[in-house]
This record gives C-alpha cells, sequence and structure tokens, in this order.
C-alpha cells in the first residue's frame, strides 16, 4: 500500500497562512490536537476500514450488514441475481484497471475481487449510487478497499458546453487530477451494470489518509487561518484548470469580489436554515419518512 497524502502534503500553502500556522503560535494543546488529527489520517487506510467494515464468513474477509448504510450484494438482488452481479463486478475491476496510470495499474494487479457492497453516501451525492469493494492482495490481510461512485453530467453543463469526456466517470477524475497537487493513485473510471442499467461511476480508495478539520474547536484565529488554506488549496485548482490570468483579470486588486462571496456565503447558510426548517416541517407532518440517528 501506498503511503496515505496528508492535507499538508497535498497543498501549497500561501505565505501568510504558512506564517500564522508555525508550530510556535500553537499553545501546547493546539499541537497535542495537531498531531493527534495526524496520526489518525495516517491510519485511516484500508487496513484501518476492514477493521470497521468487515468481518470474517468461513474464513473469508466479508463487509459487513449495516443496513441502510451498507447492504452487502447478496442482500441487494435475489442470490442467484447478486451472484451475477458479482461476476460482472469481477470483470468490471479488469475495465477499471485499464484507467489506470502503467505504474498503478501493475500494483493494482496484485489485488483480486472479494466482496462488495451498496453503500449510502454524504449529503452531497444524495440520489447517487455507490459501492464499497473489498480486494486482497498477498492474502487476507493485505486489503485494498476501493469506493465506485456514480458519475452524472455536471451540474453546469446545461449553462457553459459539453464536457469533452463522454464518460461521466472520466470527466470527474480528469478534473480531479488537472486540480489536485497529489491525487489517489487508485483514481479511476468505470461504466458498471447495476440491475441491468448502465452507469458511469468514478473509483477511488475508500480511506486513504484523509483528515478533516473540527471547525467546532478551532479558536477564531486558528478559523482564519483554516480558512486561509481553503481558501489558498481553491486558487492553486483555479490556477491549475482555468485561465489564471483572466480569473486575476476579473477579481482585481480591489475588495468587491471578497464582499461578494461574503455576501453570498451570508444568504447560502440563510437558505440551509430555511430549507431545514422546511424539511423538518414535512417530516413533522409525515409526508417524508425518515430514520434518525444513523
Amino acid at each position: 500500500m501506498t503511503e496515505p497524502l496528508i492535507a499538508d502534503e497535498r497543498v501549497s500553502l500561501g505565505k501568510q497562512a504558512r506564517t500564522r500556522a508555525k508550530r510556535a503560535d500553537l499553545s501546547k494543546k493546539e499541537i497535542k490536537q495537531y498531531e493527534k488529527g495526524m496520526a489518525k489520517a495516517r491510519h485511516k487506510d484500508s487496513k484501518r476500514a476492514l477493521d470497521r467494515l468487515g468481518h470474517k464468513v468461513d474464513g473469508q474477509h466479508r463487509i459487513v450488514s449495516d443496513p441502510p448504510l451498507i447492504v452487502p450484494i447478496e442482500d441487494v438482488a435475489p442470490a442467484a441475481e447478486a451472484h451475477q452481479i458479482a461476476e460482472r463486478l469481477r470483470d468490471l475491476m479488469q475495465s477499471y484497471r485499464k484507467t489506470l496510470s502503467l505504474d498503478c495499474r501493475h500494483l493494482s494487479d496484485g489485488f483480486r475481487y472479494v466482496h462488495s457492497a451498496r453503500k449510502v453516501v454524504g449529503v452531497g451525492s444524495v440520489g447517487t449510487r455507490a459501492w464499497i469493494i473489498l480486494l486482497t492482495g498477498r492474502d487476507s490481510d493485505d486489503p485494498l478497499f476501493l469506493q465506485a461512485k456514480e458519475a452524472d453530467r455536471s451540474v453546469i453543463e446545461p449553462y457553459t458546453h459539453k464536457s469533452r469526456f463522454s464518460h461521466q466517470g472520466r470527466r470527474v477524475v480528469e478534473g480531479q487530477r488537472l486540480m489536485q497537487a497529489a491525487s489517489d493513485i487508485f483514481l479511476g473510471w468505470v461504466t458498471g451494470g447495476e440491475l441491468a442499467e448502465k452507469r458511469d461511476y468514478y473509483v477511488r480508495q475508500l480511506w486513504d489518509g484523509k483528515r478533516s478539520v473540527d471547525v467546532d474547536l478551532l479558536p477564531p484565529e486558528g478559523l482564519e487561518v483554516y480558512g486561509q488554506l481553503c481558501g489558498w488549496t481553491l486558487a492553486r485548482a483555479h490556477a491549475r484548470s482555468g485561465d489564471r490570468i483572466a480569473i486575476a483579470a476579473y477579481l482585481g486588486s480591489g475588495l468587491a469580489f471578497d464582499e461578494a462571496v461574503a455576501d453570498f456565503a451570508e444568504a447560502y447558510a440563510d437558505q440551509n436554515e430555511r430549507d431545514y426548517t422546511e424539511l423538518i416541517g414535512a417530516v413533522d407532518a409525515g409526508e417524508i419518512a425518515v430514520e434518525r440517528g444513523l
């Protein structure tokens, strides 16, 4: 397996953010929290995922059933159909490998398909299909967990222009490779036939050393630094993927764009609150069925 790429290895930081983030400016408690977070990120890998999401059945690793969040393939469809889907997934893994670079393809060839499950994904992907796929390498204790997420057409395509890539999974992968300083080495794409429906998917590792920040625990100065890091990361992605000269000219040297973004953020937060209030009202009225506590 590869060494996880942690957050501070993935982004190019602005000079001000780097200066503000020096360890000398942090308290002992903040340094301890940082080091704890980085250690957790380094261990957020496929072995950890197997410990959390897997168990053994008749000596073979299987993904645990945790409906409605995780539903193993044999519970998605009748036994005969589930077996056919599993066979198609094995074939699809060969197709997916062809989308990797040669060195990563060589690495992935050392793993074989073991099991899969349908998984409920985050809020931003609600309504799309997602699968988690367990592979093993030299033995059952050498796992690789992949996630295949359905990719739809870009939401801005109707208002701009058609993507140069007909495969929507490839569109997502090529975009990530273009924007990110270092992408997941197992990023690829595949067309999957789920219950006779063909859908475009992009594939990546389920866990590959990612770590987020608990913004609720950040002091004001820490939130400012975090905002700067996010801003520099986003700016770098735009500079890599767009016309950096045109973007800089559009932004200008004044505060008009900054103020416009702040106004938008405030309006967006207000809209979120209104949407949530409307959702709760619909739940209380029995118009929408929900399952709480997941």
